[in-house]
């Protein structure tokens, strides 16, 4: 399995026109809210909601991808945790709205994936992930990395030296 080191330089050789990365501070959190929202919609087994309504495919989801981002980074995947519990609480907050969740996240995942390509189009590179489908896994990644770098904050352990 590649590090996160390697898949945060690979992903940033795609990202580096200033209104492509403004752009991406803004749309690759927005749909990461937006696709837990679109399955925190998908109808759960009725077993399921009764025991809570943090149980739903929207959590499941999150749960995976904090999987990946732990078997790639403790330390990054520590910080997206949190990221992530904002993020389920937006969503359950809305969920509790007589906002219509699924059409407002669809909204907001196409309009986001729009500024993407917008941003990709001012690079003059095409999106990650459109080599390798796990880009899409590394970008908030990738947002999370430069914010943990603002801080001085270890992304990683430090390669050994013999």
């Amino acid at each position: 399995m590649r590090n996160i080191a390697s898949w945060l330089d690979e992903y940033g050789q795609s990202h580096r026109h200033p209104a492509n990365k403004a752009i991406h501070w803004v749309c690759v959190p927005l749909i990461m809210l937006a696709l837990i929202g679109l399955l925190w919609t998908i109808p759960t087994p009725a077993a399921w909601a009764t025991r809570s309504p943090l149980i739903n495919w929207g959590v499941f989801g999150v749960l995976l991808m904090l999987a990946y981002d732990y078997m790639l980074s403790w330390r990054l995947a520590l910080g997206m945790t949190l990221v992530a519990c904002i993020m389920v609480g937006l969503v359950y907050a809305v969920s509790r709205l007589s906002v219509p969740l699924g059409g407002l996240a669809a909204g907001v995942f196409v309009a986001a994936w729009v500024g993407q390509f917008i941003g990709h189009g001012i690079e003059g590179r095409k999106p990650a992930f459109l080599r390798d489908l796990q880009f899409l896994l590394i970008g908030p990644l990738w947002l999370l990395a430069f914010v943990y770098r603002l801080a001085a904050l270890p992304i990683d352990r430090e390669p050994s030296h013999p």
